[in-house]
């Protein structure tokens, strides 16, 4: 079968990419679509996770999602495509559905599995904010699937790859990005497998340096509350919940946070949830896999120091 998979590249392949690309190949045969600049060595990465064909739009570097949408729809006429495959981060989130409307197909978004084993291409996916688990099944010829982050692993399925340059006209939309910011070094939210996080009980930003103390001693990612990011301590592309980034990393560490169900809506696809708060009675600890009432001003730095202590250790 003839799969299509959209990724977006920077200077190094993704694991959202790494999903989306593993995935498909477990769907059939893989054509990788991207744009920009991209080093070759990354593009040919992508051949290490199945990608047999990686078509490149080098002239398209700012892309908004009216063109991203014919950018897809028109490779996968190209490429007579019966899955298009995408992350379901932010791009996925506004394209998925505008590809799936121009082209008649059924339309999945957040999946978190592989297709079940039946006559029926059916695939779960989170709903209720992720109070339950849906099955979904698609009729259409085509299907579009928006890959939920850190819901695949990543496997290694080497295949012979070719690189090839796409040039159609896309159109220009009717929106035009002025500027682009970046949001800082570091792996991205929805890909990290570790984030450290913290609320109102930091009592202000000039004590944030125990919160990135303790992710830098893992390796982990930092987040907050909404009340933090709306009252300016900490960058609001930080901020994890219902209106903020959804995120499923294996480990969750959570400081000063009571756990309102909004925030809890963002974060309770983690592995594992580790709570830390003074009050016993904070609702975050029924959903916590270890809880621990104490002081993160005392807890965080002895974590620190006893992750630290363990690392030396090992060398």
């Amino acid at each position: 079968m003839s799969v299509l998979v959209f990724v977006e590249l920077k200077n190094k392949l993704s694991k959202a990419a790494k999903e989306a690309i593993t995935y498909g190949k477990n769907l059939g045969s893989v054509t990788v679509i991207t744009y920009g600049n991209a080093p070759d060595n990354v593009l040919s990465e992508m051949g290490e996770y199945g990608a047999e064909k990686i078509w490149v739009y080098r002239s398209l570097n700012e892309a908004n999602d009216q063109v991203l949408c014919n950018f897809i729809v028109k490779a996968a006429k190209k490429t007579d495509a019966e899955f298009i495959v995408l992350s379901q981060d932010q791009t996925g989130k506004a394209v998925g559905p505008r590809v799936a409307a121009k082209i008649e197909a059924g339309h999945v978004s957040g999946a978190i599995s592989l297709p079940e084993n039946s006559d029926e291409f059916t695939v779960k996916t989170n709903v209720y904010s992720g109070k339950a688990i849906a099955y979904v099944t698609v009729h259409s010829k085509i299907k579009v699937i928006s890959i939920l982050p850190n819901s695949i692993q990543p496997v290694e399925n080497k295949v012979d790859s070719s690189i090839s340059n796409f040039e159609e006209d896309l159109g220009l939309g009717r929106i035009k990005i002025k500027d682009l910011k970046p949001l800082g070094e570091g792996i991205p939210l929805p890909e990290a497998e570790l984030v450290v996080s913290a609320g109102r009980g930091l009592k202000g930003p000039e004590n944030w340096g125990i919160v990135e103390d303790l992710a830098k001693s893992l390796g982990a990612t930092t987040a907050c509350s909404r009340p933090v990011a709306d009252i300016g301590w900490r960058p609001h592309h930080e901020h994890v919940g219902q209106t903020g980034v959804a995120i499923r990393p294996n480990l969750y560490i959570a400081a000063g946070i009571s756990g309102a169900i909004q925030h809890l809506a963002g974060v309770n696809g983690s592995k594992v949830i580790v709570v830390i708060n003074t009050d016993p009675e904070a609702p975050f600890f029924k959903a916590a896999d270890y809880g621990v009432i104490g002081d993160a001003f005392e807890v965080l730095p002895k974590l620190t120091t006893a992750i630290n202590n363990f690392k030396s250790s090992q060398v």
